[in-house]
């Protein structure tokens, strides 16, 4: 029974683009100060269509091994959930149909704390801040029980540099954390974006698929 309202969320899929869900694993956060989490979930789904070699390759789980599971299309969010947390949590929300939840990503909070790091992926992290048992704990990693239990470490250093006094605190600050500051691509890919000239920055804003995070850094 899920008594919390933010669970730390992760999804295998059939590919990068065009994400069916084959399983999807959740612990439920039952606070954030300090951080406790619990109740681990995780089940196997049958997408109905063939999965990709390149995700294959990321997380091992074959087609063979889903035939009698339930259909990706009955998986629901248990209700009462209002934050779904995790590492890059924009592609697992999308896998599961965009629900209407607020996303808190530990892939841009960990960014903007740690700018210094060459890596920001959940297994570069766990090196930074547990080096001495990091690869034992890798061994399972793209698992996604495995993968919710490291970004739950890195949630807790994510808070302890944070002490945010509530879930919407840590939102908003996963939100702003969200804003790019480097133009991401384009003829002006690596600049800042505050130095981009206005007049290529109201081209920008007319086309359609601007990110509403790098919309909201070109409106600043």
């Amino acid at each position: 029974m899920h008594m919390s309202q933010a669970i730390i969320f992760d999804v295998e899929a059939t590919d990068k683009n065009d994400a069916v869900i084959i399983e999807a694993a959740s612990l439920d956060v039952l606070s954030i100060n300090p951080l406790e989490v619990g109740n681990p979930w995780v089940q196997r789904y049958n997408p109905g269509k063939p999965i990709s070699l390149g995700a294959l390759a990321t997380h091992h789980i074959m087609d063979e091994e889903l035939v009698h599971c339930p259909a990706s299309s009955s998986f629901k969010l248990p209700s009462g959930i209002k934050y779904l947390i995790g590492h890059s949590i924009d592609f697992d929300w999308e896998a599961i149909g965009s629900p209407e939840v607020k996303r808190i990503c530990t892939l841009a909070l960990a960014r903007s704390l740690w700018p210094e790091l060459d890596s920001h992926t959940q297994s570069a992290l766990l090196y930074f801040f547990e080096r001495a048992t990091a690869r034992e704990q890798l061994r399972d990693a793209h698992s996604a029980l495995a993968d919710v239990g490291i970004c739950s470490k890195i949630l807790g250093h994510i808070l302890d540099k944070l002490k945010p006094s509530s879930l919407d605190a840590l939102w908003e600050m996963s939100e702003k954390a969200r804003i790019p500051t480097i133009m991401p691509f384009g003829k002006h890919k690596g600049e800042p974006i505050s130095q981009v000239p206005k007049d290529y920055k109201q081209w920008m804003l007319r086309q359609d698929n601007v990110n509403a995070f790098l919309r909201k850094a070109l409106e600043a």
